[in-house]
């Protein structure tokens, strides 16, 4: 007999129970557990905990309620990893259809008012010559590739851009059946029978968010999420995610495996604007740079403050095998904290195209702090795009966020040549310090307001000076971004991008042998506006760029109207260096005078991986010189140019950059690089 109270009582909060394996679904207490979380997410309240018992749950999970800061829902597998939730459906009725070809009919019933095989990926700043659906078909769990023509998956041939080129012979293509109201899928499985094997295809577009904005306060802890049909997640669209808060304050999402999301797997995005959705693409007549300055001052007309909005924490996630992005945002990820994750293997299909792409593409990472996290084999590593003020990127490992292959280079699209950072259009301040670099091109920097301190930077930098206009062939066609008030969001003005305003301090950099391939991308891209191909390591892009004094003794004698020279309002801004160290032919600007260049030593570097440990392999630390180099502070790097911000912490508090990679302290005269002592470079750089 099932009792008649709803959950299990302790003295600080209600126990709610859900186990897939339950003989029937009961009342959510410990002895008679809910079948499914949706059960649950219905009537958790702030307080509650979500108990979910190890399984697979295919569902849609809906959370109704928020959390409360004192008091938030917090929904946990009891195993870690063990409950999954799953937006797929298993696909057991196959047919042979032409040699290693199958067809499945799948009854539209199934999927709702949201059909994966009958909408496509689309959106702002999407590609469109890609032609792809935002349903997937998985064999054993891996993503195959989807084909725009049926005799594409009965002759199917390499891909060449993928990083798996093997596994793109896994093809399907589907059409639609009129007459019998069925969704048609062709796919080679290359000899396997997809009816003795696990084959599974997205069914739902979301797997665990919020259908309403404002549900706050929720933790999610400990699952496994995968496989959603989630749609293209532009900044001027409604931002959506397989995981995420939908518009809302103070989620914590931790200890889960995010994966194999169509286009990105954590939202930290934006609402739904429905006069601005997509309307680039929709409308036409007014470009997307314009429509994203729109809907940011619209959001802020209707509620996009710190009190309301942000400050989520994502932590000790692994995050990998997404299309788009694994963690997405524009808006609604302010004062958030981004640590401890891994994010690997994104955009590795390399189906989708477009401006949107990385481990972590984020717009107005306002105060977000990204730390102690490992970026590899993404297209791009990390994207801060548009006001990254206040952003803290510091404690990193990022290697190979790169294109593998020579065929990857489009010169139809070469703003898609990876790198490691990748900070846009933005005025700052932004905090680069004790990262790792170590991808063929290190930080890709049309911007300003940049302070980079105590990194070890074995890649170049591109785009320097260049990126920072809308496209147009024959009219100038600058991009405005806006800065905010300092630890707020909002917005305090708007400004083209001058360049410069950067800081280089105590940083190794390492010239890394060119490899097979770059030098043809570099001459593919040299000559474009929106980046260069550069492809040797150090600071000398920034040749040329005034020294602070340079700069403001421009600005001697009358500067009001009708004065001469006002070019000077519209110069480059000034550079700052000091205390780096160079090798194996990395160049330093020439006004940097301190620079100690080793010309003597062969320097090698790398990374290796052994049983999912990750540790540098260098001989660098036995040739660093014992320099006397500066301990660099918030004092030090001053305030970024346009929004008049120190480079402080969130809470307006000054730095002291006194903590290495590790968390170890630097002397009073630090080494150059991200370590404070050259024997802890041997150290697990991961845990």
């Amino acid at each position: 007999m099932i009792l008649a109270s709803c959950w299990y009582h302790t003295k600080d909060k209600m126990l709610i129970y859900v186990d897939g394996k339950a003989f029937r679904s009961g009342n959510g207490s410990k002895e008679y557990p809910f079948q499914t979380i949706s059960e649950a997410a219905k009537i958790a309240l702030p307080g509650d905990e979500v108990l979910v018992a190890p399984g697979l749950y295919r569902e849609y999970v809906d959370p109704a309620n928020a959390g409360t800061a004192d008091a938030r829902i917090v929904y946990r597998s009891v195993e870690k990893g063990a409950a999954v939730i799953s937006g797929s459906e298993l696909v057991k009725n196959w047919k042979p259809y032409q040699g290693n070809v199958w067809v499945a009919r799948i009854p539209n019933g199934l999927f709702g008012d949201y059909n994966p095989y009958t909408t496509l990926v689309s959106g702002d700043w999407f590609i469109a010559t890609y032609i792809a659906h935002t349903g997937e078909v998985y064999l054993n769990g891996k993503s195959m590739y989807e084909a725009t023509e049926l005799d594409q998956v009965l002759k199917p041939e390499v891909y060449k851009k993928s990083w798996d080129q093997a596994f793109t012979v896994y093809t399907w293509y589907t059409e639609q059946d009129e007459t019998t109201n069925e969704t048609i899928i062709y796919a080679n499985f290359q000899g396997a029978d997809p009816n003795a094997e696990c084959v599974e295809i997205n069914v739902r577009e979301n797997c665990f968010y919020p259908s309403k904005e404002g549900v706050g306060y929720i933790t999610l802890s400990g699952f496994t999420v995968k496989q959603a049909a989630t749609q293209w997640a532009p900044p001027t669209a409604y931002q959506e995610g397989m995981v995420g808060p939908h518009w809302s304050k103070g989620w914590i999402i931790e200890d889960c495996e995010i994966s194999d999301s169509k286009c990105s797997g954590i939202s930290l995005g934006k609402y739904k604007q429905p006069n601005n959705d997509n309307k680039w693409l929709h409308g036409k007549l007014k470009n997307g740079t314009q429509t994203e300055r729109d809907c940011i001052l619209q959001a802020q007309r209707e509620g996009w403050t710190k009190e309301n909005i942000g400050s989520h924490i994502v932590r000790r996630c692994n995050i990998h095998d997404c299309g788009q992005t694994g963690i997405v945002g524009h808006l609604g990820g302010v004062f958030s904290l981004i640590e401890d994750n891994h994010i690997h293997h994104i955009n590795n299909k390399q189906n989708l195209a477009g401006a949107e792409i990385g481990g972590i593409k984020m717009h107005a990472a306002i105060d977000v702090i990204i730390r102690r996290n490992h970026f590899h084999h993404c297209t791009r590593g990390l994207w801060l795009d548009w006001q990254a003020q206040g952003t803290r990127v510091t404690q990193n490992l990022f290697h190979d966020n790169t294109l593998p292959f020579d065929e990857n280079a489009n010169p139809d699209n070469n703003d898609g040549v990876g790198e490691d950072i990748f900070i846009e259009v933005s005025h700052g301040p932004t905090l680069v310090d004790h990262n790792i670099m170590l991808s063929d091109f290190s930080m890709k920097l049309p911007t300003q307001g940049v302070a980079v301190v105590h990194n070890l930077i074995a890649g170049s930098f591109t785009a320097v000076g260049r990126g920072v206009d809308n496209g147009s062939d024959t009219i100038p066609s600058p991009r405005y971004t806006p800065y905010h008030v300092p630890h707020r969001t909002e917005v305090d003005g708007f400004m083209t991008i001058l360049h410069g305003d950067m800081r280089f301090y105590n940083n190794i950099f390492i010239q890394k042998p060119i490899r097979p391939g770059m030098e043809a991308i570099h001459q593919m891209v040299k000559d474009n506006e929106w980046t260069d191909g550069n492809l040797i390591a150090g600071t000398f892009p920034y040749e040329g760029y005034p020294s602070f004094e340079e700069y403001i003794s421009m600005f001697e004698g009358y500067c009001g109207m009708g004065s001469p020279e006002r070019d000077k309002y519209y110069s480059k801004l000034p550079v700052w260096a000091g205390g780096n160290v160079y090798f194996n032919g990395a160049r330093a600007m020439s006004t940097e005078t301190d620079a100690i260049v080793d010309t003597e030593h062969e320097i090698t570097v790398g990374i290796k991986e052994e049983n999912d440990v990750w540790t540098l392999e260098t001989n660098v630390y036995d040739y660093l010189p014992e320099t006397a180099c500066a301990m660099i502070s918030t004092e030090t790097l001053g305030m970024a140019f346009e929004p008049e911000e120190k480079f402080e912490n969130p809470d307006g508090t000054p730095i002291v950059f006194q903590y290495d990679y590790f968390g170890g302290r630097h002397g009073v005269n630090p080494l150059a690089g991200p370590f404070a002592a050259r024997d802890v470079a041997k150290q697990p750089l991961t845990v």
